[in-house]
């Protein structure tokens, strides 16, 4: 169960790490299962034996294709379960389909909560950034308007230059009073999405633990429940 958490967390960057094939010594000495099982619980998608194959073609090398499809069948039961399909969803990671059929709907359903949990998240981040963006430009909107204004007192400015200033001070003073609509709308858009994720992680992990006791009790006699830290209802 721990190497499952390991190589579920790592599946991303092992994904994107492609590049780095199997080394001749590691085709000529490999076992094929082994390396199976690995790509099994990692989530890795079918497609997977194929950059092994090309990479060992090289060395004059051919995988031994029953040996890792009977490992990656392995891995794929030990990765196919609801807890790892959370795990996936709520952390980003890309689920390519890989599920046998009866475990594949228990781990996708669970996969689009955690999706829907990563999604929201991505949103509330992205909607924030977008309102420092806004912020910083009003800062600096904000400094030019004190330039142009020291121009229009400065006695030593031509009337074109006070012109000028006078100009840029109202289209800069139009352009924030865009960007603090802007910013409001944002702050709203915020507030549909914002949650305390925190706080229902924490829930979630109470829920996993009574269920996980239910199903395998530790120990006969019952325990004061753990209340939840927010409602739900």
């Amino acid at each position: 169960m721990k190497a499952t958490a390991l190589l579920l967390a790592l599946s991303t960057l092992l994904l994107g790490a492609c590049a780095a094939k199997m080394s001749k010594d590691e085709c000529r000495t490999v076992d094929w299962r082994t390396v199976g099982y690995e790509d099994g619980v990692a989530g890795q998608p079918g497609d997977r034996i194929g950059e092994h194959r090309r990479a060992c073609a090289e060395y004059g090398v051919t995988p031994d294709l029953n040996a890792y499809l009977a490992g990656r069948t392995a891995g794929l039961r030990e990765y196919c379960q609801p807890h790892n399909g959370y795990r996936a969803g709520a952390n980003g990671y890309t689920y390519f389909d890989t599920c046998p059929a009866d475990l594949a709907e228990a781990f996708e359903i669970a996969y689009d909560e955690g999706r829907a949990l990563y999604v929201r998240e991505r949103r509330v981040t992205d909607t924030e950034r977008q309102i420092e963006d806004r912020r910083r430009e009003i800062r600096r909107l904000e400094d030019r308007v004190a330039e142009s204004a020291f121009d229009v007192i400065d006695t030593t400015s031509t009337a074109e230059e006070r012109t000028q200033a006078v100009l840029d001070t109202k289209q800069a003073a139009e352009r924030i009073g865009r960007l603090k609509v802007e910013i409001t709308e944002l702050e709203q858009e915020r507030a549909r999405y914002h949650f305390d994720y925190a706080r229902l992680r924490a829930d979630l992990k109470r829920v996993r633990v009574g269920l996980q006791d239910y199903l395998v009790p530790q120990r006969a006699q019952p325990r004061d429940p753990v209340p939840l830290a927010d409602d739900y209802v």
